[in-house]
């Protein structure tokens, strides 16, 4: 069976992943900072054997020159896979921009925009360069 499900980039990695990130909202639920959320995302990814980096620095260049300036990614897994953690009522276009310049920055292929600041579920939306 060939369909758009088997062209998805690393899809056992994002699925382990956001079993993870349903597990923190499960156990927490809505109302925290983000950073409350990033400790205990990290706490599941450690219980799930999942790698990751936090607080993950990258270079920013203006004209190939580096900038002072740096940029630290939230998260990254399986080092592939950039997770941008946001706690807001709603995502918005700004917060897509904003992980899509991160995958820029980072050479990454996949980002997952994480919002724990909903109080039905968390979600996840996936941005692919």
């Amino acid at each position: 069976m060939n369909n758009n499900y088997d062209k998805i980039i690393y899809k056992e990695e994002s699925y382990a992943i956001q079993g993870a990130i349903f597990e923190v909202y499960k156990e927490l639920g809505c109302g925290f900072l983000e950073t409350v959320y990033q400790e205990s995302l990290e706490k599941e990814l450690i219980l799930r054997n999942i790698p990751f980096q936090s607080q993950k620095e990258f270079l920013v260049l203006y004209k190939g020159d580096p900038l002072r300036q740096i940029f630290r990614a939230d998260l990254v897994c399986y080092d592939k896979i950039l997770l941008e953690l946001k706690a807001v009522k709603e995502i918005n276009d700004e917060h897509r921009a904003q992980i899509m310049n991160y995958l820029k920055i980072s050479g990454l292929r996949l980002g997952l925009l994480v919002n724990f600041g909903q109080s039905v579920r968390a979600t996840v939306e996936r941005i692919v360069m």
